[in-house]
């Protein structure tokens, strides 16, 4: 789809009113208005309580049909209320996507004794125990779904480790002991092995557990209508299995089912060793390009802007990035804590949002504002979406000889299209000079942010003097 959006909707702090999938289906439309072509919806199944957010998955075959763990609902809504919002958004030609947790289970139903070892937090290969017993929260036999779709259950063999021992109540990280159980491979090697995140964590080597999965990732396609997957954590989950994973939905629903993987490391060149490992079965959201904004926002005029795009999947790979700038992680007050200084989100959604390659995300957060407060940017974000979906298009230059004023031009394609996106971190207002293209001397172009500067005629020559504010943005396309 040309000049596609994406749009997470969701943040971490969404009230616990069960009525976030009406609040989708209701803004449908809108989305379709703006230029939404994708929407990730947060994880639609049971979590640990109504209050959880989605990543202590509970039970994956409960959508939000059946009493378990105090509730009906999720936080977001019933099956059907999801249900309805799905074909709402289809109505309007908008792609699904779920957030899949696939890497651990939390909320188990009993606690069961096995051998364990434990590791060392920082380096999970050293064991810093000989085998011993715990009591871990491992059994999971969802009985208020009473088999109803799938009759499986889990227990102590089907996971890696745990971080709790009931019978002494002492965190850690816990081993489990058992014939040819060790962590799972083709996983980050932070930490040693990062296979274990959080709660239960799932054995990716077990072949019951790995049928399971695919039997549920087929089920929730079907079931939910959905037209793709955003993959959580999975630098904790055996890359192998998740390459076996999507070519097996594929292989149901066809090659066009979507996918994009969180791999949440600022290293290009273990995000591109993972893209080869997996075949190329999934996107990557550029976690590089978003941290490079996230240090131009700390950082404001010492920045070097003409790095931006240096060591990015955009720029690497742009095929398979998802361009965002936060997210529920990113956001203030989260585990990956890195959000983006108000002042450079116009910055980040121009370069994102006006940029040729990526397939750019908007973040709910950014859009609708957090804990109910409503975002100082929407107005900004709606008109960089105008531009994209009015203007953005034909190949990029990019202008980056300045370190504190930059400059995207989009050629066109045709002489109404086309337009320049000057970035500054500059304390004083700045001008650039770009060249647009000698069959566009005399063309009128018009700054749309506000900015206030006068109209500028493109010379002879094909080039136009762009003007930005200090620490501003300014977008310019030819005035009709």
């Amino acid at each position: 789809m040309e000049n596609g959006v994406m749009i997470q909707y969701f943040e971490w702090n969404l009230p616990n009113d069960g009525k976030h999938w009406q609040r989708l289906k209701e803004d449908a439309k809108h989305l379709r208005e703006i230029g939404v072509t994708g929407v990730w919806i947060p994880p639609a199944y049971k979590g640990t309580s109504q209050f959880d957010v989605g990543y202590g998955a509970y039970d994956l075959w409960d959508l939000g049909e059946f009493d378990q763990k105090g509730t009906v609902r999720t936080k977001y809504g019933t099956k059907q209320e999801l249900i309805e919002a799905i074909e709402e958004l289809h109505k309007y030609d908008i792609e699904v996507y779920l957030d899949a947790v696939l890497n651990h289970k939390g909320g188990a139903d009993e606690t069961e004794t096995f051998l364990a070892i434990e590791v060392d937090p920082e380096n999970r290969n050293v064991e810093i125990s000989a085998p011993f017993d715990i009591d871990g929260w491992t059994k999971f036999t969802f009985p208020g779904r009473n088999n109803k779709y799938s009759a499986f259950k889990w227990n102590f063999t089907l996971f890696d480790g745990v971080d709790y021992d009931n019978r002494t109540g002492k965190n850690g990280i816990y081993k489990i002991v058992g014939d040819n159980k060790n962590w799972d491979q083709g996983v980050d090697s932070e930490l040693g092995n990062y296979d274990y995140l959080m709660n239960a964590d799932i054995d990716f080597s077990h072949p019951e557990v790995r049928e399971e999965i695919i039997r549920w990732g087929k089920w929730v396609v079907n079931e939910l209508k959905i037209d793709g997957f955003r993959m959580d954590a999975v630098k904790h989950i055996n890359d192998e299995f998740m390459a076996e994973f999507l070519t097996r939905i594929r292989e149901t629903y066809g090659e066009d089912f979507y996918s994009v993987g969180e791999y949440w490391r600022n290293d290009l060149g273990k995000l591109k060793e993972y893209l080869n490992n997996v075949g190329y079965e999934t996107d990557l959201f550029d976690v590089g390009l978003h941290f490079n904004m996230f240090e131009a926002s700390k950082n404001r005029r010492d920045y070097d802007l003409r790095r931006i795009f240096d060591n990015t999947i955009v720029a690497a790979s742009p095929l398979e990035a998802v361009t965002f700038v936060d997210n529920h992680d990113s956001q203030r007050g989260s585990a990956l804590e890195s959000q983006i200084e108000d002042w450079f989100v116009p910055h980040a959604y121009a370069l994102i949002l006006l940029a040729k390659d990526g397939y750019p995300c908007l973040f709910y957060g950014n859009y609708y504002g957090i804990g109910g407060e409503k975002s100082p940017h929407q107005w900004i974000i709606d008109k960089l979406l105008e531009v994209r979906k009015n203007n953005a298009y034909g190949d990029q230059i990019n202008y980056f000889d300045n370190p504190n004023v930059v400059a995207v031009h989009r050629t066109g394609k045709d002489e109404w299209t086309g337009c320049v996106a000057v970035l500054s971190n500059s304390d004083y207002d700045s001008e650039i000079q770009v060249e647009v293209g000698r069959e566009r001397a005399g063309q009128i172009w018009q700054e749309v942010t506000g900015s206030g500067f006068e109209d500028v005629v493109i010379n002879e020559e094909g080039k136009g003097d762009f003007r930005v504010k200090a620490e501003k943005i300014a977008v310019w396309v030819r005035k009709n």
